[in-house]
């Protein structure tokens, strides 16, 4: 249509220009006193036929770059502007064109993004999602969802009031964006809870990714009227996969089913959701109707008098049945601080160190006290103290955070631990802390199935299960502390557990100690004998000293005398 348009306007041009340079070239039939009419005629053609030239090349001039604008709109660019230029209708049409696209970026954004913390909302989320999820199936390319959800946010909320919980939320999305790739997505799925859609990654990154943003939302407080250093924790479920094993239905189910999780095991953790495994050799430990009701009834008392009080009930016991422990609580705290924790994180930590045993308080003493090997029966109920111990503390509002570290002190890096079988970075950092100390504690100090070996032999028991056992990243952590000089007790925890002779002497009547009156162990064994660990089919508990059977109809090990104890 332009050609034509083109040709319509050069061919009287043409014409008209060979007439007023040759009048002789006009048609034979025309009269000689005609034309020079019709040369006349040619130039006022000419004349026309240039001018509405002129006036479209002007008018394609002024008006692209608004025809551009308007076409940038459409395809949902609404940060369009145009500055005044021109005549006074082409200033009121750019105008017009500005309002339009303000108004369409306003009307997007409401319904894309959340008003409050400036993330996405969650129907705009799950359109992101459903575009990712068929990318990286058609692709086969791995993605990752996230759900993060405030810990305790209904408390900060009545504490402090909603304006308050309004900076929290607005700060927490902050953060999390921040920490983001510009190719992710966060957005607000409800309430408290954000969604992370984590593209080209799969659950390993992920899950360290998470890690890292529980920390930073952990370690870096919000100034809130009233209180100025208010800190909040997330917990995180994380779910992924590759390719056509994705589904989005699933993925969104299952991250929150996973954040879910990681609250009911204590808050301010990751945990990455896995599909049941029938085949996995991992002990559940379920806890028995007398077990749950004798620790319930230890948490209400313990419930009164928080840390102190809790730490003065089992300060009198022998370690073996859950004693604090000063030099674990002091190789925690050295760890803790050397990674650069919150003080936060530290004291949680610290706390959960002294009190990592306490749900031993419900286990039968004669089980406890047993010199001889366990039965199946006798070994399932020790096996639930980490348990027992969340029960407790449950019940004590004030220790309710040292949970997770106290539930997962016996999960193993490599898998197969108790009671939950998680692995790796699914396992909280506090708990890998204390089950290095735990286990360098128990090797250190003499047991009723085993003599002490040497701080050197026990570093290098350390080192040799880095990896299968223990957070191999901490391990070495602890020997850059600790192999040159053996940790010292700590002195505040020396001091709780100082009046336990003279309780030892109103019990037994003298000033004997309580491994006194325990069997000692056989001269005959290793020292290292019921500390070693294996990656076979048994094996050995370094922080407990207990073997443990993986398979029916395996033996665990004993010492030469077939003396052993539920200790640890």
């Amino acid at each position: 249509m332009r050609l034509l348009g083109f040709l319509a306007l050069a061919a009287p041009v043409v014409f008209g220009i060979r007439l007023l340079a040759d009048p002789s070239a006009a048609p034979s039939w025309l009269a000689d006193g005609n034309r020079s009419f019709v040369a006349a005629i040619a130039a006022a053609t000419i004349a026309v036929c240039l001018t509405t030239g002129v006036i479209q090349l002007l008018r394609n001039l002024h008006l692209r770059r608004l025809v551009k604008a308007a076409e940038r709109i459409v395809a949902g660019d609404y940060t369009v502007r145009i500055g005044p230029r021109g005549g006074d209708l082409e200033t009121r049409l750019a105008v017009a064109i500005n309002q339009i696209s303000a108004a369409l970026a306003d009307t997007h954004d409401r319904a894309t993004i959340d008003r409050l913390t400036g993330v996405f909302n969650r129907q705009a989320l799950l359109s992101e999602l459903f575009t990712e999820v068929e990318r990286a199936t058609r692709y086969d390319r791995p993605l990752s969802v996230a759900f993060v959800d405030i810990d305790h946010f209904k408390v900060v909320n009545d504490s402090f009031g909603h304006a308050a919980g309004d900076v929290v939320l607005r700060g927490v999305a902050q953060r999390l964006s921040a920490s983001l790739r510009a190719s992710d997505f966060i957005g607000r799925y409800g309430g408290e809870e954000f969604m992370l859609i984590l593209t080209e990654t799969n659950v390993e990154e992920g899950a360290v990714l998470a890690e890292k943003l529980r920390t930073l939302v952990e370690r870096e407080p919000f100034d809130v009227e009233g209180n100025p250093n208010l800190s909040v924790t997330i917990s995180i479920g994380l779910v992924g996969g590759v390719g056509d094993q994705l589904r989005m239905e699933a993925l969104v189910r299952d991250a929150d089913a996973a954040m879910y999780s990681a609250k009911s095991l204590g808050r301010n953790q990751t945990y990455v959701f896995a599909e049941p495994n029938d085949e996995a050799r991992v002990p559940r430990a379920p806890i028995s109707a007398l077990g749950r009701a004798r620790a319930i009834e230890i948490g209400r008392q313990a419930r009164e008098a928080a840390t102190a009080a809790l730490t003065a009930v089992i300060a009198p016991l022998p370690g073996y049945r859950g004693r604090p422990s000063a030099l674990i609580s002091s190789i925690v705290v050295a760890m803790a601080r050397t990674l650069q924790l919150p003080d936060v994180e530290v004291d949680r930590i610290r706390v959960a160190a002294l009190l990592h045993d306490i749900g031993k308080l419900a286990i039968p003493d004669e089980i406890l006290d047993k010199s001889s090997e366990l039965t199946s029966a006798e070994w399932r109920s020790v096996v639930q103290h980490p348990r027992i111990g969340q029960v407790i503390l449950e019940q004590a509002a004030a220790l309710k955070d040292a949970i997770p570290v106290i539930l997962h002190h016996h999960e193993r890096f490599a898998g197969h631990g108790y009671p939950y079988g998680l692995r790796a970075t699914e396992i909280p950092l506090g708990a890998r802390i204390v089950a290095i100390a735990d286990a360098y504690d128990a090797m250190v100090n003499d047991r009723p199935y085993k003599r002490a070996m040497s701080h050197e032999a026990a570093v290098a028991e350390l080192r040799r299960h880095a990896g299968t056992q223990f957070d191999p990243e901490l391990v070495s952590l602890f020997c850059d502390l600790f192999a040159a000089t053996a940790p010292a007790p700590d002195p505040t925890v020396l001091a709780l557990t100082t009046p336990v002779q003279l309780v030892e002497r109103r019990i037994y009547g003298h000033a004997g100690s309580t491994a006194d009156r325990r069997p000692r162990p056989s001269p005959a064994a290793p020292a290292a004998s019921a500390t070693m660990a294996s990656d076979g089919e048994v094996t050995m508990d370094l922080g407990t000293g207990r073997p443990t059977r993986d398979k029916p109809g395996t033996r665990r090990p004993t010492n030469p005398e077939g003396r052993g104890r539920a200790a640890g």
